[in-house]
């Protein structure tokens, strides 16, 4: 029987149009993503790659732009949902409140539908977003073990909703493991959220760690792209 795994949620960075390989949460020294997977950076080969690496039926958007205060990449979101016509779209645009995320979506129209919104602790504004939006996740960000949660996020967990990240900056793309200590504190804080981790995978090993943890999925970009996590052919869960 095989060993229980944490589902692969692929994932893009999204900085002037490109993907990018993030590391250690450091968006300043970004540069274009090289994949053994595809070639070049543009966002829709990118994410059919990994989406179909992965046999995944989500994927993880992180629109760097407007994280760090810019303007949401509209065009590229246009395109990834427009060629992407059965992939559930996990969102982080830098949403601070409710009214962030009602004014994308009237923008891209019915194919917002197929969005989740997810509102990162270090950009949401207000808790009350959290209730205001159904169906968002909520990521929990830190660095350095230091909470980004101007919000009061960490503290509420009667507040979240029913999908929560666990984003350990830090490890994103740095090859040192996954933050397995944090996830098992959230799990206690809130055992009935459907819960995924960020930051860290490796190998098949991690997901496997992760799982018997708690998480249910995690986060994956580079150990897809440098060929450490092997192609999935059995199609996975769509999650909560």
């Amino acid at each position: 029987m095989p060993t229980a795994q944490a589902t692969l949620i692929p994932v893009i960075d999204l900085m002037a149009g490109a993907v990018v390989r993030a590391v250690r949460g450091q968006r300043s020294s970004y540069r274009p993503v090289e994949s053994l997977l595809c070639r070049g950076s543009d966002p829709v080969a990118v994410a059919q790659a990994l989406l179909s690496h992965c046999a995944a039926a989500q994927l993880y958007v992180a629109d760097l732009d407007a994280i760090t205060g810019g303007s949401v990449q509209i065009d590229a979101l246009r395109s990834l949902l427009a060629a992407l016509p059965t992939v559930q779209l996990w969102l982080d645009a830098g949403f601070g409140r409710a009214d962030d995320v009602r004014a994308l979506r009237a923008r891209l129209g019915a194919a917002a539908q197929r969005l989740v919104p997810v509102f990162g602790s270090e950009s949401l504004q207000a808790l009350d977003a959290l209730q205001a939006v159904p169906g968002c996740a909520l990521s929990l960000d830190r660095r350095d073990g230091q909470r980004l949660d101007p919000a009061g996020c960490w503290e509420a967990p009667q507040r979240w909703p029913l999908r929560v990240i666990v984003m350990t900056l830090e490890r994103v793309g740095a090859n040192t493991g996954p933050d397995l200590d944090t996830l098992r504190q959230v799990r206690q804080q809130r055992p009935q959220a459907w819960l995924v981790g960020a930051g860290g995978v490796r190998n098949s090993d991690d997901l496997t760690a992760a799982h018997a943890a708690g998480a249910q999925a995690w986060l994956v970009a580079s150990a897809l792209h440098n060929g450490s996590l092997p192609a999935v052919v059995a199609a996975v869960s769509k999650g909560a």
